[in-house]
């Protein structure tokens, strides 16, 4: 990672420094769980500070771009947590329909809003956001071609991004403390591994379909219960991946399936999330548009690895189409099997131009024993956001 730094650094000394365009955010952010823990230690509320700038600069004819994205936190109970990241540092280079991408960056795969199969280039930052959304920045050469009725994609990413894990005191953790300075690699490469991966999107009319693969290091790691410490260790198996994504709009409805079948040694399997998304526009004849969310999941592994192996969706996305970009965005999921089921709210306004206050609310009920969910269920939070945009 350090040269693909200094790379983007040394080629910055030959461009103006006139044209820079500077952008970010500061933010304070308390969380609380009002039950008590499942686990001795762990704490009731917590506060946090997080910092992220960024930058970014063009020159020859805006065919070069250098971006740069941080990202800081610092918390006051989860010394985990306290992190720096390098979400984004790349040069960007365009050559007709040609693109090029070098240094650390943040891609997203994906259409549906429960569970992002596909997505696998990035590795999960495991000590922020529950839902899975916050990524680690990860070290790539990126080609893009851009065709008539598509676009191409080629990954070769150099070097796997080890995630931390939430400690003793924090909440959201696993039942044992997770000992990422022992983990294990199937490759002798471990983190090392020269990972590729490739995708293809075709767009006809108003439907898109992706076809992708990867192959290299599997982003979700088995966790084995060491011997003789209450610990548990990483294990990361190679593993090939095969997805499909697709989207189609019709009118008011939106049409969405991710699909992957995934081969690791420990045991290949399927997996699918399909459903659609309906929105009323000026619903009682107002500015505000509501948009209704229904998705299924299912995973061929067993129910107690799987977290969405037989899983239904709903959720409601209101967008208030104001000023202030108020949003509301709430889902529900319910497992089939065994009654458990959760409930998120996320909502977020902006206060004049330059603030931005976020809150989150999740639930968690009845939650069976043998759901991967377990160790959560007494995790029920309410997260307040107030951040300054500069």
């Amino acid at each position: 990672m350090s040269r693909l730094m200094v790379f983007c650094v040394l080629g910055l000394c030959f461009s103006s420094v006139q044209a820079w365009k500077y952008s970010g955010n500061v933010a304070a952010e308390l969380q609380w769980f009002p039950k008590s823990a499942l686990f001795d230690g762990q704490m009731d509320e917590n506060l946090t500070f997080s910092f992220q700038p960024k930058t970014s600069h063009e020159w020859n004819n805006r065919n070069d771009l250098f971006s740069m994205e941080l990202f800081f936190r610092l918390d006051d109970k989860d010394e985990n947590r306290q992190h720096a990241d390098i979400r984004e540092l790349k040069w960007l280079h365009v050559s007709g329909d040609n693109e090029w991408r070098l240094g650390i960056d943040t891609v997203f795969w994906g259409v549906t809003e429960s569970q992002h199969l596909v997505d696998v280039i990035n590795q999960t930052d495991r000590v922020e956001g529950f839902d899975g959304e916050d990524k680690l920045g990860q070290p790539m050469l990126h080609y893009t071609r851009i065709l008539d009725d598509g676009v191409f994609h080629a990954f070769l990413l150099a070097g796997f991004r080890e995630p931390e894990f939430r400690s003793l005191d924090g909440r959201l953790r696993f039942p044992l403390p997770v000992d990422a300075d022992r983990s294990i690699y199937q490759s002798s490469d471990e983190e090392k591994h020269l990972d590729v991966a490739l995708r293809y999107k075709h767009f006809f009319g108003d439907s898109e379909i992706g076809l992708s693969l990867f192959k290299g290091t599997n982003r979700d790691p088995l966790l084995i219960a060491h011997q003789s410490q209450s610990i548990l260790i990483p294990y990361y198996e190679q593993m090939s991946q095969f997805g499909l994504d697709l989207q189609t709009i019709s009118g008011n409805w939106i049409w969405k399936l991710e699909a992957i079948y995934r081969d690791v040694d420990s045991g290949s399997f399927s997996a699918a999330t399909g459903g659609f998304e309906y929105t009323f526009y000026g619903i009682v004849d107002s500015a505000v548009d509501m948009g209704t969310l229904v998705e299924y999941s299912v995973d061929d592994r067993s129910e107690n690895t799987a977290v969405l192996d037989n899983d239904l969706f709903a959720g409601l996305r209101f967008a208030f189409n104001d000023v202030q970009s108020s949003e509301v965005l709430a889902g529900f999921i319910f497992d089939i099997e065994n009654d458990s089921n959760s409930l998120r709210v996320e909502s977020s306004r902006r206060l004049g131009d330059e603030w931005k206050v976020t809150a989150e609310l999740q639930l968690f009920n009845q939650i069976d024993e043998a759901d991967p969910l377990f160790a959560f269920s007494q995790d029920d939070f309410l997260l307040i956001e107030l951040a300054r945009y500069f």
